[in-house]
């Protein structure tokens, strides 16, 4: 394999990895937190995380094959997440919501470490079917991004108001 075939077949397995990872702290932060509205929630983030997962496979494996990525492989347009993630219950014991104040915090910094990760590898790559691809998936982590960092500044309020906390 060149330089530059090898160079982007890493690149996917580092991406595929992330993606496994993802997926592994969202279904367990679906098992964890007892709101209904945030494990469902959890659930679609890791069925997406799979989703980009087995994408980047089927890039890996054309790839290594041909040296070229798969134009007939695609992503779906990215999932709209409704707002809020939790349900209005959690809000009511926003004191408790430890779990999920981390697991929010947790999820924020998966989604920046993809989208940055997958910026780089779009520009460091001279393939526009590349390019193209990378792009695809930092769309769709910015959806999930905005909604985590949505949910998280309107609990960050009401946990901090319920545990007797502010910053100022």
């Amino acid at each position: 394999m060149d330089p530059v075939t090898q160079r982007i077949a890493d690149g996917l397995v580092k991406a595929i990895t992330a993606e496994r990872e993802g997926q592994h702290f969202y279904r367990m932060a679906a098992a964890a937190t007892e709101d209904r509205q945030g494990q469902q929630t959890f659930q679609d983030l890791a069925a997406d995380e799979l989703r980009h997962e087995e994408f980047l496979k089927a890039q890996y494996d054309a790839v290594v094959r041909t040296g070229k990525p798969d134009p007939g492989v695609k992503l779906a347009p990215p999932r709209q997440f409704t707002h809020p993630i939790f349900s209005r219950e959690l809000l009511k014991r926003a004191a408790s919501a430890h779990y999920e104040m981390t697991a929010l915090s947790i999820g924020i910094q998966l989604e920046m470490s993809a989208i940055r990760f997958y910026e780089a590898a779009a520009q460091a790559s001279e393939d526009p079917a590349i390019r193209s691809f990378y792009g695809t998936l930092v769309l769709w982590e910015q959806g999930h991004l905005g909604a985590l960092q949505r949910q998280a500044e309107e609990l960050k309020e009401e946990y901090w108001s319920a545990s007797g906390f502010s910053p100022m």
